[in-house]
């Protein structure tokens, strides 16, 4: 007997939402239930949703999912973190996942800038900085990811509180970020010390590897209840890198 295929509705027909749908379609056991624009309703019968639509809709569309029953991940840029931080977690008969980006390769980075925000901290000399590049179109700066990137540095530092823009300030992370072109995405994370230097780069060329990070992404969340990060997805990949043999002790 077939099992039924998982229906994926979405929310948003930009360059992500398009990307999804495209490999929804293509990939066996999935179905593409809806696509909605920002101002749309939804459809009905999806068994997961992505938003990927403007940040002014994503407080409805959490809404929606609530009401309505749905899993959702939420991959909009520039909306307002406190539509899901206010929600009671415990009191949810869903899974909401928050993603400023899908990329796996971004979750690895993200926890080396914490690493590497605890290295500078044996250095008082030493600046970390965030650097950013994006296609021309893109609405927000800096982008989700970088201010992610930012917020772990912080955090592994201990002496760095939040990020600016700008001109650099005391004990921020400095963030620049470039609109030109068409880049889809690229971040560097700075250590500058006064005898050496250290950088780490992300550049993703395709919008397939967010596509199919979303898709990684609509699967892990349904079943699940409660608020959670798209790393809280990757640390079931991460943790056995960096700590072999704990992913099957916990599996056992």
């Amino acid at each position: 007997m077939n099992e039924r295929p998982i229906r994926i509705g979405i929310f948003g027909r930009g360059r992500l939402g398009a990307a999804v749908a495209a490999l929804v379609e293509r990939t066996p056991g999935m179905v593409l239930a809806w696509t909605a624009g920002s101002c749309d309703a939804p459809g009905k019968g999806a068994d997961a949703a992505l938003d990927a639509s403007a940040s002014g809709a994503v407080s409805g569309h959490v809404g929606w999912a609530i009401e309505s029953g749905t899993a959702l991940v939420i991959g909009a840029t520039g909306w307002d973190s406190s539509i899901v931080e206010s929600l009671d977690a415990g009191a949810l008969s869903i899974g909401i996942m928050t993603a400023p980006n899908f990329s796996m390769a971004v979750a690895l980075m993200r926890r080396a800038a914490f690493a590497l925000g605890r290295f500078a901290a044996r250095e008082p000399g030493a600046d970390l900085s965030v650097l950013e590049r994006h296609h021309a179109g893109k609405a927000d700066a800096p982008s989700g990811t970088a201010t992610l990137l930012a917020a772990a540095l912080a955090s592994g530092s201990g002496r760095h509180q939040g990020w600016t823009t700008g001109r650099a300030e005391q004990g921020t992370i400095n963030i620049a970020s470039l609109r030109s072109g068409s880049t889809v995405g690229y971040h560097e994370l700075r250590y500058e010390a006064p005898m050496e230097n250290l950088v780490f780069s992300h550049e993703a060329f395709s919008r397939d590897v967010f596509a199919r990070g979303a898709l990684e992404a609509l699967l892990w969340i349904r079943g699940r209840r409660g608020i959670f990060r798209f790393d809280d997805m990757a640390a079931e990949i991460m943790d056995e890198l960096f700590f072999p043999g704990r992913g099957s002790e916990r599996n056992n």
